[in-house]
């Protein structure tokens, strides 16, 4: 279903959004460095930048969760007091976010988040009908008619919370979004879904600030694009005079290297160090089989509900199966649990990093050392100088500041958050690790640096599953690829035959190319 809005704003209309000036520290840490943009009714403004380089902060203050240190804010010409109590909720009126991590309540209904401080009632009473129906509409608004308004969150899956977070976002009628990595957490077929509903709201005269590590997305929605670096405003253009490759280099400030390391120049050979065969859940994982040697990278595809994400907990102990066998070194096992795989060399990276990968109040080390913590026992306590030993190297080699070692993890930008969850998997010296959406919310820089860092250890002889939405990631960095389609395996793609268009083709039910260099994985 097309998405139809109400004219929201005519042509020729005020400027829907006047930054001008904007300024914001934490402590000495200066933010944002005298930023200035507009945003027009009837066009999306796309907003680049390295991890830290001032994105969510500049959304932060002008949707009124932050107060700015100094300079302006208008909407529709008309100024904003700075953000705090009431003034934070009038600009949250004229103005909604989307933010990058969820805001909902678990434990309550996809309606009740929704409607969450502003309930239909009737009678003194929360009409619960009507707000189911006037959930239902807006869900289909945002393309999710799926959505059954009755579902407790916490019973979601990562994309659709996104989807209820966007929900709630139009439920509002503000004349300006903002939307931070709103398509970290969806599927290919999901995000072109909601950029059609974005360009509907354009088209009506609504006004988008758009954020997004996705160049190409970028590129594709937004009319005009802003670079940020170091929390000034550095670049500002069409979106049809950068490519991907120069809008890249114009947020690192420097030209860029290669994304993808070179492959392995052999085929990874001898047995298998994991390998897992006609796996079933009961559930989202029908049949599913693999094999990963030593160092290889193993690309899983498949689009958002194939079972991707249920393979991988199948394979590292955090569900177990109802069928099917797998293999460590040959010999099957049964992993009791996500600890029990890890004490066997199995490691998995979550996809959801804030959910299930940090602990946010922690610190940078504390978290790189939880799956090793025994080994900075010190009689009956904990050896900060032990842990600082075994996890400064390690973070060197992942370029994680040793001066953040013991700031809380929540102050990292999302690349280095990132970098410290894989960091804590490696910290077991793992065989074999299981790596979902590895770059999520990172951006070019930060995404460079890991892709190094797996090749590296794929070289020193581990065995990588990695697990990814995007086609070019998936290319671009493995030895090997299948896909999960409704479920199932696919056969696997190896030397040539990892290109994309074979790729979508497997992650969609269909054979790849006959040209393609594949066999099956069973």
């Amino acid at each position: 279903m097309k998405a139809e809005f109400p004219r929201i704003a005519p042509p020729g209309s005020a400027a829907a959004l006047e930054v001008r000036d904007l300024c914001k520290s934490f402590g000495s840490n200066a933010v944002l460095r005298g930023v200035s943009l507009d945003l027009r009714p009837g066009s999306v403004l796309g907003l680049c930048g390295e991890n830290g380089a001032g994105k969510s902060t500049l959304m932060r203050c002008v949707s009124g969760y932050l107060s700015e240190d100094s300079g302006t804010v208008k909407f529709g010409g008309e100024p904003a007091a700075p953000g705090a109590s009431a003034s934070a909720a009038a600009r949250r009126a004229a103005c909604r976010l989307v933010p990058q991590e969820f805001h909902l309540v678990p434990q309550m209904t996809v309606a009740e988040n929704l409607f969450l401080g502003r309930e239909p009632s009737r009678r003194g009473f929360v009409d619960g009908a009507a707000e189911r129906d006037a959930a239902r509409r807006v869900l289909a608004l945002a393309g999710a008619p799926h959505l059954d308004p009755r579902a407790p969150v916490a019973s979601l899956g990562v994309a659709d919370r996104q989807k209820t977070e966007i929900a709630r976002a139009f439920l509002h009628r503000a004349p300006v979004l903002l939307f931070d990595e709103p398509t970290t957490v969806l599927g290919e077929e999901e995000t072109a879904s909601l950029l059609e509903v974005v360009r509907a709201f354009r088209d009506a005269g609504g006004a988008v600030m758009w954020v997004s590590h996705k160049l190409g997305e970028v590129l594709a929605v937004c009319d005009e694009t802003a670079v940020l670096r170091d929390g000034e405003l550095v670049a500002r253009k069409p979106s049809a005079a950068f490519t991907p490759e120069t809008l890249a280099e114009a947020m690192v400030g420097r030209p860029l290297s290669r994304l993808y390391p070179p492959k392995s120049a052999a085929p990874a050979s001898g047995a298998p160090v994991l390998e897992a065969s006609d796996l079933s859940d009961g559930a989202r994982v029908r049949s599913a089989s693999l094999s990963v040697h030593a160092g290889e990278i193993l690309g899983v595809a498949g689009l958002a509900g194939a079972g991707r994400t249920e393979l991988a907990r199948l394979l590292c102990g955090f569900s177990r199966p109802v069928r099917g066998e797998i293999r460590l070194d040959g010999r099957p096992v049964r992993f009791s649990s996500v600890s029990d795989a890890l004490s066997r060399g199995v490691a998995y990276l979550t996809e959801d990093r804030q959910g299930e990968g940090i602990l946010p109040d922690e610190s940078v080390y504390a978290n790189m050392a939880l799956s090793s913590i025994g080994e900075d026992a010190a009689g009956p306590f904990l050896s900060a100088a032990r842990r600082a030993r075994r996890m400064g190297p390690l973070a060197d080699s992942l370029k994680i500041a040793r001066s953040a070692a013991d700031a809380p993890v929540r102050t990292l930008s999302g690349g280095n958050q990132q970098k410290t969850v894989l960091a804590r998997s490696l910290a077991a010296k793992p065989r074999v690790l299981i790596v979902d959406e590895p770059t999520r919310g990172v951006d070019v820089g930060a995404r460079a640096e890991i892709y190094a860092a797996l090749r590296r250890l794929a070289a020193s002889g581990m065995a990588i599953v990695a697990i990814s939405s995007e086609m070019d990631e998936i290319v671009g960095l493995c030895d090997r690829v299948f896909a999960m389609h409704d479920g199932v395996s696919s056969p696997v793609l190896s030397g040539a035959g990892v290109r994309e268009a074979n790729v979508v083709r497997l992650a969609h039910g269909l054979s790849a190319a006959p040209e393609a260099d594949g066999q099956n994985l069973k």
